[in-house]
């Protein structure tokens, strides 16, 4: 992939204060967008539609809903209350995501993934600490191989070179299990996961293929370890 000059401008200043402050989701999305050029993008989603699934999602374009307070009404253990009580414990408001257009496959592709980031988190069993992302971005990259996960996997291992040397061991831990699951695991572009809020999220991690243990061990537990 080649970038414009100021293109790649923005996304190495978006990697570098990354790399000095992680929670600055800001900078993701500037990242994000410095990268998301159809040049980029096109290659990406033509591989993702060889798979008959995951093309028809790039052709039906389902967009996901999410309402927090009647996700949250859901019996316990499905993945439509899991994935609000993530969202409430981590205090974060789907609101907040930019509303992306979706008018063909290569703007769907982008908007499908800022939209359904937390629920991966959720069923793949990564927290949302710096471990945790660390661990779905290896995911995305063993199912979706592009330069946004690959360029926040190395803002991660800057962070544990310059800052948090102790996080090295919980990185490579969390790389090497996000990078197992995401080769061994059913496509997870596309999923409607609207369409499962209220079935068990241990059968939804099952259908899609997503090891109990891996999943187990995902999150916040790998600082534990």
């Amino acid at each position: 992939m080649k970038l414009r000059p100021l293109r790649a401008l923005k996304a190495f200043y978006s990697l570098a204060r990354l790399v000095h402050d992680p929670d600055r989701l800001d900078e993701v999305f500037e990242m994000s967008d410095a990268l998301a050029t159809p040049e980029a993008m096109r290659p990406m989603v033509d591989e993702l539609a060889k798979d008959p699934v995951v093309a028809r999602s790039l052709e039906e374009r389902h967009r996901i809903r999410i309402d927090l307070a009647e996700l949250r009404r859901l019996p316990e253990g499905t993945l439509g209350r899991t994935f609000a009580e993530h969202m409430i414990a981590a205090k974060l408001d789907p609101a907040a995501l930019p509303t992306l257009p979706s008018d063909d496959a290569t703007q769907f592709f982008r908007a499908h993934l800022y939209e359904t980031h937390d629920v991966w988190h959720v069923a793949t069993g990564f927290g949302t600490d710096l471990v945790g992302e660390l661990g779905l971005q290896a995911f995305y990259l063993a199912q979706i191989p592009g330069p946004l996960p690959s360029l926040l996997v190395a803002v991660g291992f800057l962070r544990s070179a310059l800052f948090d040397r102790e996080l090295t061991g919980p990185f490579m831990e969390a790389l090497v299990r996000g990078w197992r699951m995401g080769k061994t695991a059913r496509p997870l572009f596309g999923v409607r996961w609207d369409e499962h809020w209220g079935q068990p999220l241990a059968e939804v991690r099952r259908r899609l293929g997503l090891d109990p243990e891996d999943v187990a061990a995902g999150g916040v537990s790998a600082l534990a370890a």
